[in-house]
């Protein structure tokens, strides 16, 4: 049965192949359509969201078209918005001179001469990517791929860039390297995302706690932990929860609630026990990360690179890494030192980042001089100069 579904795949994959081609035969390129997706289009989210937020409110861009591909078409105020992969999408990507994407797409997609792919990406890169990736002659993520075959991946769609977005230095000379992209390519001037959260009033945190239900006068825990590549099943990957939130109602008291963020890639569901509905919110795992960074006091997460964006708030980060040996050792492997690299040291069991969070045990300094390096492009401009180049011609 297994053999059957891989055929299938095999098949759909090539008639796709041939529906775009078909599709660039006879759809002209319009100038003034730009294509947006997030994450393979399961979320209306992440940097291409602020590009497009940034567009749609500008005047230089009054005449354009913007079309948003989402698995779950919902309404988006100023975008037309179509079903991720479905004939009308492969439409808009044959006729749109722009696509905006923050991650990998698919191999049969078609880039015609004349069309400007703009990849955000979605994280500056703590762990090991593309290229950088050992060859320990094991397969690769979910989908199983050899080692040549997860490096291809990553070279199909970047041989489609025109540009790179990269957030620091750090970035620009890790992407050079997992992706073998040309530094002339790389847009080295901040994430857009960032932008909302430097510029973000106390009146927008006010409403974002009002809409997902979080107590005033609470301080917020945020945990926001990121997937493990040997860790999956039939229908993506899992995440076996290695915390005990009573424990840490225990630890931090009435003061505090947890704001619970599971990774986008996640497909296994957290359900909260019915005696801690007040104490741990569950945040849906596609929802915007933004928001919850907005709400949050406490950051505590592992490998994900959340805390990268989050060090722009100038609040306290905590490192929970139980399995940080055979992270390191067995899976992807750093770019960074750990920890020396990090704002914080980490930690490998609840109770030592649940005591530093009780007595507020945090080096500021510490955060300051990782803002330095990390951060100094995201000035709360960056959408502006972003499409400032993207656009030059406008």
């Amino acid at each position: 049965m297994k053999f059957l579904g891989y055929v299938k795949l095999y098949i759909l994959r090539y008639m796709l192949f041939f529906l775009v081609r078909l599709l660039a035969l006879f759809v002209k390129v319009d100038p003034e359509v730009v294509l947006f997706v997030s994450f393979g289009g399961k979320s209306y989210s992440d940097n291409p969201r602020y590009l497009f937020e940034y567009m749609q409110q500008s005047k230089d861009f009054a005449d354009y078209h913007f079309i948003w591909g989402l698995k779950k078409p919902d309404p988006v105020e100023g975008a037309e918005t179509v079903k991720f992969n479905s004939i009308r999408y492969f439409y808009w990507l044959s006729k749109a001179k722009y696509w905006v994407f923050n991650s990998k797409m698919a191999p049969y997609y078609y880039k015609k001469p004349g069309q400007v792919y703009l990849q955000t990406w979605h994280g500056t890169p703590l762990k090991h990517l593309g290229h950088d990736i050992e060859d320990n002659g094991s397969t690769y993520y979910r989908s199983k791929q050899s080692y040549s075959q997860m490096v291809r991946s990553y070279d199909n769609d970047r041989s489609h860039w025109d540009y790179l977005v990269s957030p620091n230095a750090f970035s620009t000379n890790a992407f050079v390297s997992a992706f073998g992209i040309s530094k002339d390519q790389i847009l080295e001037l901040g994430y857009p995302r960032v932008d909302c959260l430097v510029n973000a009033s106390n009146t927008t945190v006010a409403d974002l706690k009002r809409k997902y239900g979080i107590p005033a006068g609470k301080k917020v825990v945020l945990y926001a932990p990121t997937w493990r590549d040997n860790s999956f099943g039939v229908s993506g990957y899992t995440l076996e929860l290695q915390v005990d939130f009573y424990r840490w109602r225990s630890y931090l008291g009435d003061d505090y609630v947890v704001l619970f963020k599971p990774h986008y890639l996640i497909s296994n569901h957290y359900h909260v026990p019915a005696d801690l509905t007040d104490f741990v919110f569950l945040m849906n795992a596609n929802a915007d990360i933004n928001d919850a960074y907005l709400m949050t006091d406490v950051l505590v997460t592992d490998y994900s690179s959340v805390f990268f964006d989050f060090a722009v708030l100038g609040r306290p980060i905590y490192f929970y890494m139980y399995d940080f040996d055979e992270y390191e050792n067995e899976l992807r492997g750093f770019y960074l030192k750990i920890p020396d690299d990090l704002p914080n040291d980490i930690d490998k069991s609840e109770e030592g980042f649940l005591e530093k969070i009780r007595n507020e045990d945090f080096n500021y300094d510490r955060l300051a001089a990782f803002n330095q390096r990390f951060n100094v492009c995201n000035d709360g401009q960056v959408c502006k100069k972003v499409i400032g180049r993207v656009f030059s011609e406008i």
